[in-house]
C-alpha cells in the first residue's frame, strides 16, 4: 500500500496540500494528489501513513466535491444566482455533472441556493433600480432557468398598484411639453415605449385613463407651425397650389396633427406664401 511522504503546501494556493507517495520503503518518491486543508485535516492525513486503494479513491472524490463546492460559494458570493446559472458556470469550469448535481443538492439544502428566494430578490431590485415591466422581468427569470411556479410567485409582488404607480413616473418622463411633435406622436412613441419595457396594454389604458390626456392647443400648435413650416420649405421647391396643399396635409396628419389645426397653418402660411 502506498505510504504518504511528505506533505507541502502549495505555493499559490495556501490552503491547498500536495501529498507524495511511495510504495514500498525502498522505492523512489512520487507525486499523488493534492487535497483541500480541511480535507487533509479531516482525513487526519500524515506523513508515514498508509493508504489502501480504496481511501486513496474516496479521498481523491471527496477532494473533487469538495473544489465543486468551493468554486461554487466563491461564485455565489459575489450576487445571488439561479440553479441554471450556477450549473452552467461549473460546466464551463469543465466540472463532472455527478459533482454538480452532489454540489446543488448540497447548497440547496444548506439554503445557499434557492431559486424562489432568487427570483423574489431580483424582481424587488428590477422594480426599485429599472423601468422594466412584468412581462421583461419575466423573460429575464425565464432565461435564468426559473420555474414557472417561482415565476409566478416572484411576480405577485409587483402589484397591479406598483405597477401603475411606476408607469405614472414613466409616463411623465416621456410626455414633454415642450416638445416639437404633436401630442398624439408623443403619446404614441410614449406607450410604445411602455409596452417595450415590458407593461401590457390592459395597465397602460387603465394608466392612461387616471390622467388628464387633453391637448394644450396652444403648445399643439406651436408644434405644428413647427412642423409645418419645415415641409412647406420642403415641398415648395417642386409643388405649388393644391398639389402643395396636399403634400404639406398629408405629411402633418401622418405627425398625428388635427385636421383644423392643419387647415388653419394652410390658409394662414401655404396660401398666403403662394
Amino acid at each position: 500500500m502506498p505510504i504518504i511522504t511528505k506533505i507541502s503546501v502549495q505555493k499559490k494556493l495556501k490552503h491547498r496540500y500536495n501529498i507524495f507517495l511511495k510504495e514500498n520503503e525502498n522505492d523512489k518518491e512520487y507525486y499523488g494528489f493534492s487535497i483541500d486543508e480541511d480535507l487533509l485535516i479531516s482525513y487526519h492525513l500524515h506523513k508515514g501513513q498508509q493508504l489502501n486503494q480504496d481511501q486513496l479513491t474516496q479521498i481523491q472524490e471527496k477532494d473533487t466535491s469538495y473544489k465543486v463546492y468551493t468554486q461554487s460559494l466563491k461564485y455565489l458570493s459575489y450576487r445571488m444566482r439561479s440553479k441554471q446559472e450556477l450549473i452552467k458556470y461549473l460546466q464551463s469550469k469543465e466540472m463532472e455533472m455527478s459533482y454538480i448535481d452532489e454540489v446543488i443538492t448540497r447548497l440547496e439544502r444548506e439554503g445557499l441556493l434557492d431559486d424562489l428566494a432568487f427570483s423574489e430578490a431580483l424582481v424587488r431590485t428590477r422594480m426599485e433600480t429599472s423601468s422594466k415591466g412584468p412581462l421583461l422581468i419575466k423573460k429575464e427569470l425565464m432565461d435564468k432557468g426559473i420555474a414557472p411556479n417561482y415565476i409566478e410567485q416572484a411576480l405577485s409582488h409587483f402589484t397591479y398598484e406598483k405597477q401603475l404607480d411606476k408607469l405614472h413616473k414613466l409616463y411623465e418622463k416621456k410626455m414633454n411639453r415642450t416638445s416639437k411633435k404633436s401630442y398624439k406622436q408623443q403619446l404614441d412613441t410614449a406607450v410604445q415605449s411602455l409596452i417595450q419595457k415590458g407593461y401590457t396594454m390592459e395597465v397602460i389604458k387603465e394608466m392612461l385613463s387616471q390622467i388628464n390626456t387633453d391637448k394644450d392647443m396652444d403648445e399643439e400648435k406651436t408644434a405644428l407651425y413647427h412642423q409645418g413650416e419645415k415641409f412647406l420649405h420642403k415641398y415648395k421647391r417642386k409643388k405649388t397650389g393644391f398639389e402643395l396643399e396636399q403634400a404639406i396635409k398629408a405629411a402633418l396628419y401622418r405627425k398625428g396633427f388635427d385636421q383644423e389645426l392643419i387647415q388653419q397653418f394652410i390658409e394662414e402660411y401655404v396660401k398666403n406664401d403662394g
